[in-house]
């Protein structure tokens, strides 16, 4: 089962001859068939899955390369959800780590693409279709008795409930109150786990840089002074994991579940916010349901590895040591001394032997390679590189997969 020695967190670098494919989609109208997107689309995916084979990475995935961000098309297919074009600033948190980078100045507010319950939240099998249509397209390139490793990411449940001001994630009237709106969230996510795991996934990891954001002395400042806030911040914190808690409660056990904490990987290699994993670890390392923590480790933005001690005896971390914002190849070297010095606080905290809690530990790159599809600071062969670099180091620590 995984998570495996060498893991990396999803999206790879698109080939150009998709980015132009989809340019074309959005700049002349056309639509996807076309404009000849199921084949390349195909090609690519099947591409990158022969590179993962070759490095010999296991939970082999999409490189994400059916999205345009690595949240995708998720929230957009379940039924209630409002697709936003112009929104008011007062509808969102300014001082949320993705919409303080991300607001245009010269437009209302937009942080990406975002969406708002405007009705009562479904999910709907015949509209919810781009979580399939990826695993099955990898699925096509993978022997069936692989399937089991596959990765599939998804985005938090959580995503677009953080950056509105409180009570502004639905339309006024749709709920009462967040609890009111989770428990729907919930259900979704309940049911297109249900139906994902009926098409073959074993093994999902949810994307969620919100959780490392109440790292941020600056979101946690922000938070406190906004007189809207009526929840004192480590509520919120309580009730998000309760939200992942629930949408995760009718899981078969052989299901893999993970959560990847990031503070931004965005164009140009930006990030968007900093903070030590202090502050929330004990109770989000004991309290949230998932077997795996995927951990931003690639510089001291994170902070260090002490807290890791609170890492319980039955969950694993993957230490993301290895960056994907900078072209320079780690030292082999230090990065064993890193996680030589994690797996010490692990230990420590656990009563564990060191050879107990290497059990428990992996390593990866510290992020995707293209949370957006374009523009980034590293090459195709920057991105194999570093892939390499993983699976050599993993394999001089574990020598296994």
């Amino acid at each position: 089962m995984p998570p495996f020695r060498a893991e990396h967190m999803g999206s790879l670098l698109r080939p150009q001859n998709l980015l132009t494919v989809r340019e074309a989609i959005r700049d002349k109208g056309l639509s996807p068939e076309e404009a000849g997107l199921p084949a390349i689309e195909k090609e690519a995916v099947g591409n990158v899955i022969k590179l993962q084979q070759e490095l010999g990475f296991k939970a082999v995935n999409s490189g994400e390369f059916n999205r345009t961000r690595f949240w995708g098309l998720m929230w957009d297919e379940f039924d209630g959800t409002v697709a936003l074009q112009e929104a008011e600033a007062s509808m969102f948190r300014l001082y949320h780590p993705d919409v303080v980078s991300l607001i245009e100045k010269d437009r209302k507010v937009m942080p990406g693409d975002s969406v708002i319950a405007g009705s009562k939240l479904k999910h709907n099998r015949e509209t919810s279709k781009s979580n399939l249509h990826e695993l099955k397209l990898v699925q096509q390139f993978v022997p069936e008795e692989e399937w089991k490793n596959i990765k599939l990411t998804m985005i938090t449940p959580a995503w677009f409930h953080m950056r509105y001001k409180q009570g502004k994630a639905y339309a006024e009237g749709v709920y009462e109150n967040d609890e009111e709106y989770f428990q729907d969230v919930a259900k979704v996510y309940q049911e297109e786990l249900k139906m994902l795991y009926e098409a073959g996934l074993r093994n999902v990891q949810f994307d969620d840089p919100g959780l490392a954001y109440f790292c941020s002395p600056e979101f946690r400042s922000g938070y406190a002074s906004d007189p809207e806030n009526t929840v004192p911040i480590e509520d919120l914190l309580d009730s998000y994991i309760t939200l992942y808690n629930n949408s995760l409660s009718l899981l078969p056990s052989d299901l893999h579940t993970g959560v990847h904490l990031c503070r931004g990987n965005f164009i140009g290699g930006r990030h968007f916010a900093s903070g030590a994993y202090d502050v929330i670890a004990q109770k989000l390392f004991t309290e949230l349901n998932v077997n795996t923590f995927y951990l931003e480790y690639d510089t001291q933005r994170a902070g260090g590895f002490e807290p890791l001690q609170y890492l319980p005896k039955n969950k694993n971390v993957v230490l993301g040591v290895v960056s994907t914002k900078l072209r320079e190849l780690e030292s082999k070297e230090e990065l064993k001394r890193r996680v030589e010095e994690a797996v010490g606080w692990i230990a420590k905290g656990s009563g564990e032997s060191r050879e107990e809690a290497f059990k428990r530990v992996a390593i990866s790159p510290q992020c995707g390679f293209s949370t957006h599809e374009s523009g980034y600071p590293l090459s195709e062969e920057d991105q194999r590189a570093k892939l390499r670099l993983v699976r050599e180091v993993a394999d001089e620590i574990w020598g296994e997969a």
